[in-house]
C-alpha cells in the first residue's frame, strides 16, 4: 500500500525568503466521502490525479497517478470544487532534506505552509530557522479543508 508520512508548518513569512520563482500549481478536489480526498493538479507542465485516505496524524494512504494536462484541465473544469487551491511551491534543501513551501494565493492568500516527507513517523527533523508553527495535526491546513473554508474567512 502506498503510504505518505508528512509533517506540515507554517513558515515565517518574515525570516524566509524564496531563492526561485518556484512552481505554479492549481489544484481541485472532487466531491467525496468522509474517508478520501480526489485531488486533481496542474504543475507546471504536468497534471497528477491523486486518491488520499483519512489522516492518522501524519500518515495516510495515498495514490498518485500522472495523467494528460488536457485531462486535468477538463477535471478542473466540470468536476472540481471551488475555489481551487492556487499557489506556489518552493523546493528548499536544509541538513539533507527536501521541504516543499507553498506560497498560497486567491482565497488562501496570506499563507505559507512548508511539508517534508518523511520515512518514518519517529524520523528526527532539524527544523529551518523560518519555521513557526507545527500544523501537522490541524485538519485547517489540509488543502481539501482550505477548499471548503479559505484561509482569508477564518
Amino acid at each position: 500500500m502506498a503510504m505518505e508520512i508528512e509533517r506540515k508548518y507554517i513558515v515565517d513569512a518574515g525570516k524566509w525568503h524564496p531563492e526561485d520563482a518556484g512552481l505554479n500549481v492549481v489544484q481541485g478536489y472532487l466531491p467525496a466521502s468522509g474517508k478520501t480526498a480526489v485531488r486533481v493538479r496542474i504543475a507546471g507542465e504536468n497534471a497528477w490525479l491523486c486518491l488520499k485516505g483519512v489522516n492518522q496524524g501524519p500518515v495516510r494512504s495515498e495514490f498518485e497517478y500522472s495523467i494528460p494536462v488536457s485531462d486535468a484541465r477538463q477535471m478542473l473544469d466540470e468536476l472540481c470544487v471551488r475555489p481551487f487551491i492556487e499557489k506556489t511551491r518552493h523546493y528548499v534543501s536544509h541538513a539533507g532534506a527536501t521541504w516543499e513551501v507553498d506560497v498560497f494565493y486567491g482565497e488562501n492568500t496570506g499563507l505559507i505552509i512548508a511539508e517534508i516527507e518523511l520515512i518514518s513517523e519517529d524520523q528526527e527533523i532539524i527544523l529551518p530557522h523560518w519555521i513557526k508553527d507545527e500544523v501537522t495535526y490541524d485538519p485547517r491546513y489540509y488543502n481539501a479543508n482550505l477548499v471548503l473554508k479559505p484561509f482569508r474567512l477564518w
